[in-house]
């Protein structure tokens, strides 16, 4: 089956109770068993949940994965991932990543006895002289946040398989409309569900996908161990946007590229980022930060705010707002500058949104 039809079916036949056409929202901690050791499939919802399995199978088949795994926020399925290293360990991950994510390796994951050092994203030839004895993993993002860079994946993949490490790849931007590393060599794909799956900004959440059977196996154990997982009602709600993900990527990458066209050939945009794809645009206004605040001041079909991918439009200030966990040095060696801006274009009407921009900047 194609994409589309996979996003509305797979993992969601109708239920064999009352015949709902959508999955039910199984809202119950626990289960009934038949006997000590005997149940239908579930014991409690940590472990496993109705609701959550028709979303884990969804995002699988999406993602050419065969086993997928959710959890309460994405970075906590980006912490599951990286728990699959032992004290010890060492990650190479590209330099232009989420805060969060830089955060967590630098913040969190090092008290744990976890490496980390950084590639060039712009020239990923300098990823070789990182690879050390105790080296395991590979994380990239592609397209990149907040610059839009892309991460050839096949390559990154033929390196990993090379020197023996898992490649894991954040397509929270892409996503799986748009690409899909494993088919392209990946051992692992991570997810922000919080942004183009679910689509509506109303929920928060997280996934892995793989088809490694040994990654799953470790995985699923955390997952359950640690227990960040998602509620059914928060499952649901990812299911429910997933099934229009196909359309809303469309409009998303019409009207991004439609305005980025228009932001390119602005007198007061330096410089503009837009990968071709998906519903992402960055770029760098004339005049500094005094500049930035009146830009920002005068929007009003887009909202300042966190996040990405809703059918709402919405601007973020990145120094200040995904990228404050790095310091102002470590902005300005990845090039995220104080006039930097990152749009994470909606699927309103393409003409409103591009009126919207012109007199916020006249």
């Amino acid at each position: 089956m194609k994409f589309e039809t996979r996003a509305i079916h797979d993992g969601q036949k109708p239920d064999s109770s009352t015949g709902a056409v959508i999955v039910p929202v199984f809202q119950t901690s626990t289960y009934q068993q038949e006997a000590i050791g005997r149940h239908k499939g579930y014991e409690y919802s940590r472990t496993g949940n109705p609701t959550r399995t028709a979303l884990e199978a969804c995002l699988a088949s999406l993602e050419s994965a065969k086993y997928g795994l959710a959890f309460s926020s994405g970075v906590a399925a980006t912490q599951a991932v990286f728990n699959l290293l032992k004290t010890g360990g060492h990650i190479i991950s590209g330099d232009e990543v989420y805060g969060g994510t830089y955060r967590l390796l630098e913040k969190v994951m090092k008290k744990w006895g976890l490496e980390a050092d950084y590639f060039d994203v712009d020239d990923i030839s300098t990823i070789d002289k990182l690879v050390k004895p105790n080296t395991k993993m590979v994380w990239i993002e592609t397209p990149t946040n907040p610059l839009l860079k892309i991460i050839n994946i096949s390559h990154m993949a033929r390196f990993a398989k090379k020197h023996n490490l898992i490649l894991a790849v954040d397509n929270t931007f892409a996503s799986p409309y748009f690409q899909k590393p494993i088919e392209l060599g990946a051992d692992i794909v991570v997810h922000s569900t919080t942004k183009y799956l679910a689509g509506h900004s109303d929920v928060i959440g997280g996934a892995v996908l793989t088809s490694d059977a040994r990654i799953y196996d470790e995985l699923k154990f955390y997952q359950n161990a640690a227990g960040a997982v998602p509620g059914p009602w928060d499952s649901w709600l990812v299911l429910r946007g997933i099934k229009t993900l196909a359309v809303r990527m469309k409009e998303h990458n019409s009207n991004a590229a439609y305005l980025a066209k228009y932001l390119k050939s602005h007198k007061k945009v330096e410089k503009a980022y837009y990968p071709g794809f998906s519903g992402m645009i960055s770029f760098e206004l004339t005049g500094g930060l005094r500049e930035v605040r009146r830009f920002l001041s005068k929007l009003k079909l887009f909202s300042l705010a966190e996040s990405l991918g809703g059918v709402e439009s919405l601007v973020c200030y990145p120094p200040k707002m995904t990228h404050a966990s790095f310091s102002p040095q470590e902005r300005e060696v990845r090039g995220i500058k104080d006039n930097l801006l990152r749009l994470s274009v909606g699927i309103e009407n393409k003409e409103d949104l591009k009126n919207d921009l012109r007199q916020a900047l006249g």
